[in-house]
C-alpha cells in the first residue's frame, strides 16, 4: 500500500545531505514550509545551496536556516526586503554566496528542469550584468539570453491537503513555487495542513500529482496559516 506520509517533519528531512541543493517554496511567509525548514536545522545538514523566491524574512524559516550557518549559496530573485536582515549581514561579510535570478526566469528554469528541457532563451536580463558569461542570440530582432534548467536534490514545499498517494492541493497564493519545485527536485517533501482520504480530492482540484511527491508530513498548526 502506498502511503507517503511520514510521522514528523524531522523524519521527512532526515536524509538531506551536506552540499545538497534544496528548493524552498514561499512568497514571503505565504507557502513557506517553516516546520520542514526548522526540522532541517535540527537535522544539521550544511553547505546547502538554497533556491527560493527571496532570502528569508525576520529570523524564522529560511532566515533561521541561513542564520544557523547551514547555507553556502542562495539562488533567489529578492535577496533584500524590509523584513530581511540575516542574509544581508552575512552577504556583506562575505560569508554566503548569491546568484540573483529574475523572478519569471527562476520559475521557468524550475519548470524546464521538471519538464526535462535543456534550457530556453528569454529576453529578460539581456544586456545586463545578469547576462554576463551566458550565451545570447538575436531572435526576431530582439536580444535573448540562454538560461539553463534549475534542478534540486530536494524540494521543501507547503501545501494545504494531501492524500496518502501524495496528491496535493494548495491554499490560494500559497501555491506559488510549490508545483514547479516538486517537479524539479529528485525528492519533493510536502508539509500539509491536513490529510485527505484517498478519493476525497477531486481530480480537477489536484495541482501537484503524487507522482512528483515522495514524502508528506502533516503539520496541523503551522507557524503561518497559508
Amino acid at each position: 500500500m502506498i502511503d507517503k506520509f511520514f510521522d514528523s517533519p524531522e523524519a521527512a528531512v532526515s536524509d538531506i545531505h551536506d552540499g545538497a541543493t534544496v528548493l524552498i517554496s514561499g512568497f514571503g511567509g505565504a507557502g513557506m514550509p517553516t516546520e520542514l525548514i526548522h526540522a532541517l536545522i535540527e537535522q544539521g545538514a550544511r553547505e546547502l545551496t538554497v533556491v527560493s523566491n527571496n532570502a528569508g524574512n525576520r529570523e524564522t524559516g529560511l532566515a533561521a536556516l541561513i542564520k544557523a550557518g547551514r547555507v553556502r549559496k542562495v539562488i533567489c530573485s529578492f535577496p533584500k526586503a524590509s523584513h530581511s536582515w540575516v542574509f544581508d549581514e552575512l552577504y556583506r561579510q562575505g560569508r554566503i554566496e548569491l546568484e540573483c535570478v529574475p523572478q519569471g526566469t527562476i520559475a521557468e528554469r524550475l519548470r524546464a528542469a521538471g519538464a526535462g528541457l535543456g534550457g530556453f532563451f528569454t529576453p529578460t536580463a539581456y544586456g545586463t550584468e545578469l547576462a554576463r558569461g551566458k550565451e545570447t542570440r538575436m531572435i526576431d530582432g530582439r536580444g535573448h539570453v540562454f538560461e539553463q534548467p534549475l534542478h534540486g536534490d530536494f524540494a521543501l514545499v507547503k501545501a494545504d491537503l494531501a492524500d496518502r498517494w501524495g496528491n496535493l492541493t494548495y491554499n490560494k497564493s500559497a501555491r506559488n513555487f510549490g508545483p514547479v519545485m516538486c517537479m524539479a527536485a529528485k525528492v519533493a517533501i510536502a508539509q500539509v495542513r491536513a490529510k485527505a482520504a484517498l478519493g476525497e480530492l477531486q481530480p480537477e482540484a489536484v495541482v501537484t500529482p503524487g507522482i512528483f511527491v515522495k514524502r508528506v508530513a502533516q503539520v496541523a498548526n503551522a507557524a503561518f496559516s497559508s
